[in-house]
């Protein structure tokens, strides 16, 4: 059979021969050429130029959609390192985590960077945008493409193919008549580099910030929200990888490869434990800290975390009581809906603030009194006699999304409370020019612990992470500035661990469900990581909340 069939959403049906592009009959999609970014092929995300080789069924992806900013931001990205590459062939342009919709970059010339050096940038950048360069995806063979990485010195690149061994090798590719460049495909791009409208590159800390809009407004850049601290603890901990030696995915599967990554696995557990009792000492320097309030995003690790930090204060002669505030729900009957008529369990007013408040009040001023509990098939608040006292050397911890929002805390003193904020941030890169999200980590974490410990589907739990994503921009995010300390929780061999568990799980999303897209996008990604053993992980990590058997109870 030379001729397939092609479905449009509207149910329309075409015949076209084999080989036909999808760029080739989205007139059919009707909606503007500049607003399609790429397209979805049965559940699967593909760049527009994509051949049809089998009965397929299209659904566009629209300028300011979520498929569409990963498209726009990987294309971005991908045009900022051919500018590099043109402009400072002999530097290393080396891509770091993410900052107020904005992504932090640091570039190698042998001397600091400048304004000079961001304006040359911003210049080619922009070269390429206004001619309208086609960006090619093809593929090449394994020596091939080790020889291309090795001209191009891009040895982060290069290294990992020593570690996948792929038989062959997709890449993105561009060229004009200065230089053409290429780099490892990750996922589709857009079409041609005349797409991108809006972005920026403005000077920050020792290097600079991609910046792009979000994808509510993919035209315009909204205002910069500046995170001082949490930039802080990802210098620190870039700096760490840096000296262990291990700042990719390269450097670690190469650990895995030469059989010396537990000793990796211990120095990344030993210096976890010692950012954390740096957290302790802090609390045990303000000695009127009464109730240390953990926040975070979904899958953070803040129940292991509350639970190591508990260890750390019992050291420094605390003794650590735990209040959970999952208690504290107020009863469906009293529980705020969302704009689908869904309860909202994420909102503040879903908790009991009041009877919180009075609680922690009366504890404080040494009264005894008696513990709420929650029955979660009820959907009921009731007490059963379970009661608290808070005696000398006595601390409370508790943990929840709305652990930095003085609206939870009202009637508490400031200065009884530390806030800790917590986020899985990750120092390390696949490659050079491309980062390994924090929310994709974290994704990865709840896909696994939805599956050992809620019985879930890895679709389920796909379907539902935007919701979740969305209470925590609500949330979670606005009040990280409120945090006295902030923790990464991210351990840089964790995804070659959680690799052993969701790879199946994922593979059991079929392509005839929505879900199929995300599930396909994480398996390429997990692709880049060599497995590491569960056995080899310790019985304390952090990792152990997500696949089991922790030395903590839950």
């Amino acid at each position: 059979m030379n001729n397939i069939t092609v479905t449009f959403p509207s149910g329309k049906t075409l015949t076209v021969p084999k080989g036909t592009t999808a760029m080739d009959i989205i007139d059919n999609f009707s909606i503007p050429k500049e607003k399609l970014y790429a397209v979805i092929i049965n559940n699967e995300l593909s760049s527009l130029p994509s051949s049809l080789s089998y009965n397929s069924v299209l659904q566009p992806v629209v300028q300011g959609d979520k498929n569409s900013a990963i498209v726009y931001r990987r294309s971005l990205c991908f045009i900022l390192a051919a500018a590099a590459h043109t402009q400072f062939p002999d530097a290393q342009l080396l891509v770091g985590n993410s900052i107020g919709y904005g992504y932090y970059y640091t570039l190698n010339t042998g001397s600091k960077i400048d304004q000079s050096h961001i304006d040359a940038l911003k210049k080619e950048m922009q070269s390429i945008i206004q001619q309208d360069l086609p960006i090619h995806t093809s593929q090449l063979s394994y020596a091939d493409a080790c020889r291309l990485f090795e001209d191009m010195q891009l040895d982060q690149t290069r290294r990992q193919l020593d570690c996948i061994c792929p038989p062959y090798v997709i890449i993105n590719t561009v060229e004009n008549d200065k230089a053409s460049f290429s780099d490892m495909y990750f996922g589709p791009l857009l079409p041609s580099s005349g797409y991108i409208k809006a972005y920026d590159l403005i000077p920050y800390g020792e290097g600079f910030l991609l910046r792009f809009p979000d994808s509510k407004h993919p035209d315009k850049l909204t205002e910069f929200a500046d995170i001082p601290p949490l930039f802080e603890i990802y210098k620190k901990y870039k700096a760490w990888g840096t000296q262990v030696g291990v700042t990719s995915a390269a450097d670690l599967n190469m650990l895995v490869k030469q059989r010396k990554v537990n000793e990796f696995i211990d120095i990344t557990e030993t210096f976890q434990v010692k950012c954390i009792a740096d957290i302790a000492d802090q609390i045990y320097s303000r000695p009127q800290t009464k109730v240390v309030l953990l926040a975070g995003p979904s899958s953070s690790g803040k129940t292991t975390t509350s639970k190591k930090l508990a260890l750390q204060l019992k050291a420094l002669g605390y003794r650590p009581k735990v209040i959970s505030l999952d208690n504290f729900y107020v009863g469906r009957d009293r529980n705020p809906k969302d704009e689908n008529g869904n309860y909202d369990y994420e909102c503040l007013e879903a908790l009991d603030v009041p009877l919180l408040n009075r609680l922690l009040v009366d504890m404080f001023d040494g009264k005894e009194v008696e513990l709420p509990s929650y029955d979660f098939v009820k959907g009921e608040q009731y007490f059963d006699g379970t009661k608290m006292k808070l005696e000398e050397h006595d601390i409370l911890i508790m943990e929840g999304i709305h652990g930095l929002n003085d609206r939870l805390t009202p009637l508490v003193k400031p200065e009884y409370k530390f806030k800790i904020y917590l986020s899985a941030l990750t120092q390390l890169n696949l490659d050079n020019h491309n980062r390994i999200s924090t929310s994709d980590n974290r994704l990865i974490r709840r896909i696994v612990r939805d599956s050992k410990f809620r019985g879930k589907s890895a679709a389920a739990t796909i379907s539902m992470w935007e919701s979740v994503r969305k209470g925590e921009r609500l949330h979670i995010f606005p009040f990280q500035v409120n945090a006295d300390a902030m923790l990464n929780t991210a351990l840089d061999y964790e995804l070659s661990v959680l690799k052993v568990y969701a790879e199946p799980l994922l593979r059991c999303v079929s392509p005839l469900q929505p879900e199929y897209t995300e599930a396909a996008r994480l398996l390429r990604f997990l692709n880049n990581f060599s497995p590491i053993p569960p056995t080899d992980v310790p019985d304390r990590s952090i990792i152990r909340e997500f696949i089991g058997g922790s030395a903590f109870h839950y």
